[in-house]
């Protein structure tokens, strides 16, 4: 399967009145396309500093950013990039929001709306296009900014803790709809959560991370068939996963708090 994008030893450093703060060591990650990777790891591990990096939102001070083997590095747009914060515009409507993308992107009003109407409708926004996002429940908020972030019409999707807010109910609707949507769009989505048992139900490897400085402890195929019933976190193999990853996040945390 060909990589979609490649963080090819990069790493990220700081300088502070105090000295230098290394936020990442230099490290290489591979992500084919279309898959769905998440990253899991305590505060302070790097995940959103990799983010930003590779959104080009913050240039790395070592190694280089691909994407579909050309060099992306500092390169705004080349990926959508959604955070826990949904961001929605509250003088805009559903709709309105939704298209703000591709609004951005030249795309005339019009055909934005054509484009974003039917989706709205077949992905649970059906009779709220026209409603202002005071008028939404959290999830439903979500559920636009993830359409939103999807018609910006990127193949990579940079997701940091999007369900992270919502109540555990409304988190597992969440996810299933990101499964269909996911499944539907064909994207390559890269997620950040500290839910370990999310990450194993959606995705197909979690790169499992430590802190002082970021670092990728282990990559962790999940091999576990789709589609996913919820029953699957029963499984022998689930809860092996989610064993191997606590593990790893335990044995880091010692040197944590030793750092």
């Amino acid at each position: 399967m060909p990589v979609k994008v490649h963080l090819d030893r990069v790493g990220m450093a700081f300088t502070t009145p105090a000295g230098t703060f290394r936020a990442v060591e230099p490290l290489d990650l591979e992500i084919p396309t279309g898959r769905f990777v998440s990253l899991v790891g305590p505060s302070g591990c790097g995940k959103s500093t990799l983010f930003n990096i590779i959104a080009g939102l913050l240039q790395p001070t070592e190694g280089r950013v691909l994407i579909d083997g050309e060099d992306a590095t500092g390169t705004i747009g080349r990926v959508g990039y959604m955070l826990q914060k949904d961001l929605l515009l509250p003088w805009r409507t559903v709709l309105d929001n939704v298209v703000l993308g591709m609004e951005i992107q030249g795309k005339p009003m019009k055909a934005a709306r054509e484009r974003a109407l039917p989706l709205l409708q077949k992905y649970g926004l059906a009779g709220f296009e026209r409603l202002y996002p005071n008028s939404l429940s959290g999830g439903m908020r979500q559920r636009a900014a993830l359409l939103r972030t999807l018609l910006f019409d990127t193949d990579v999707i940079l997701l940091d803790e999007p369900f992270g807010a919502l109540d555990a109910q409304t988190k597992l609707h969440m996810q299933e709809w990101l499964m269909q949507l996911w499944s539907d769009f064909k994207k390559t989505v890269v997620f950040v959560t500290h839910d370990v048992e999310e990450a194993i139900y959606l995705s197909d490897e979690i790169h499992v991370m430590g802190t002082r400085p970021g670092r990728i402890l282990e990559t962790i195929p999940v091999t576990i068939p789709r589609p996913r019933a919820r029953t699957t976190a029963l499984t022998p193999e689930f809860i092996a996963l989610k064993d191997r990853c606590l593990k790893l996040l335990t044995a880091a945390a010692p040197a944590l708090e030793a750092a």
